[in-house]
């Protein structure tokens, strides 16, 4: 019996290993490495598939959120809500701008954030806190946040919604694309993500041209004319190999969500009428599955139970940001006291997920998850 990985981007490569490797050998012999024409096109097309006005490509999805912060001049003396559930990077691109961050709860169901939270704290915010100039809603495992009352609190509050769609490209809203519903939104293109790279990179992406446009000169120092900085900038740039592997892969993102999809399909029956509910899928949303994630109370047992039976798993996150020692009893918190997101730490754990599981390994996993009924 073979060990199923829960993540296995080396099958991602392998997929389109032709068109990969060509791709690569187009910009080796193009003798232009760095915001070429690969990186030019790639944030047309990716613009286009989005639906959004502009694209702009850069080093990491960490520094995409940090680029929208510094485009909307939010840094120091501001504040930006977020999760406390969500990969540490969401934290740490606010404190890269020196803004303050306010870490609030989720709703339980979807692990996204609260927006009856939101809401309060920006109606009230809490004392002793620079103003709250944006919120970062995380579209968490591939799935929406709630957004709609978020965007009203955010628009009648004068502050920028800011989508971090690390884990949610394609996916939708009342059938609009995440990623176009708020000020700006970042993807990371990440090896493991539904739209992933071969190192690191990221994508940022917006309706208005101009913070675009101011975004485009700070990832590169601040350039607007080559070698003088007309603002303060950075150096976060996508480099060309990357754009020229991301090009290949964009075409076949829709396809792999779709697969994804049908993959938790098969996991949901497997589940059914045992100990373990299958994720929540919120109604109206379409779920594109970067990861499929149950809630279990016993979750070192299951685990081992299931690598007993070659399936392997991975826990996203096993510690909430605010009780990470770099930031805990540091970073403050919202009314709630992220008691939901300490809970879910305890209890999310993550099955295989990725377009190329073939059908005999989706077989032995709905397998394996049927033996927890016994």
């Amino acid at each position: 019996m073979q060990m199923i990985p829960q993540a296995d981007p080396g099958a991602g490569y392998r997929a389109q290993k032709a068109e990969i490797d060509a791709a690569v050998a187009r910009a080796l012999d193009s003798g232009w490495y760095i915001l070429g024409k690969e990186g030019e096109a790639f944030e047309r097309e990716f613009a286009e598939w989005l639906g959004t006005t502009r694209a702009v490509g850069c080093a990491n999805g960490t520094d995409a959120l940090a680029l929208i912060l510094r485009g909307l001049g939010i840094g120091e003396g501001c504040t930006v809500a977020t999760v406390s559930h969500t990969a540490v990077a969401t934290v740490a691109a606010i404190e890269m701008v020196g803004a303050t961050p306010l870490l609030l709860d989720i709703d339980p169901d979807t692990f996204t954030m609260d927006p009856d939270e939101l809401v309060a704290v920006l109606e009230d915010p809490p004392p002793g806190l620079p103003p709250i100039k944006a919120a970062i809603v995380v579209h968490l495992y591939g799935q929406a946040a709630e957004l709609g009352p978020m965007l009203a609190a955010c628009r009648a509050n004068g502050v920028a919604l800011i989508e971090d769609c690390a884990q949610a490209h394609g996916a939708r809203l009342g059938g609009q694309k995440l990623g176009t519903l708020g000020t700006a939104a970042a993807f990371s293109l990440y090896p493991t993500k539904n739209l992933g790279a071969l190192g690191d990179g990221g994508v940022l992406a917006t309706d208005d041209f101009e913070l675009a446009e101011r975004i485009a000169a700070i990832r590169q120092y601040g350039w607007k004319e080559r070698y003088i900085s007309s603002m303060v900038g950075i150096n976060s740039r996508l480099d060309e190999l990357q754009a020229a592997i991301l090009r290949v892969r964009l075409p076949v993102l829709d396809a792999g969500n779709a697969r994804r999809r049908a993959i938790a399909g098969a996991y949901d029956v497997a589940l059914a009428d045992g100990p373990i509910a299958p994720p929540v899928r919120r109604p109206g949303a379409e779920h594109v599955f970067h990861q499929y994630v149950m809630r279990v109370t016993n979750r070192a047992e299951v685990q081992a139970k299931l690598k007993a039976m070659g399936v392997g798993t991975g826990v996203h996150y096993p510690a909430p940001v605010h009780l990470q020692s770099a930031y805990q009893g540091r970073v403050p918190m919202g009314p709630a006291g992220c008691v939901e997101t300490a809970r879910a730490a305890q209890e999310v754990l993550s099955l295989p997920m990725y377009p190329e599981l073939t059908g005999a390994q989706i077989g032995q996993v709905c397998e394996a998850l049927r033996s927890l009924a016994g």
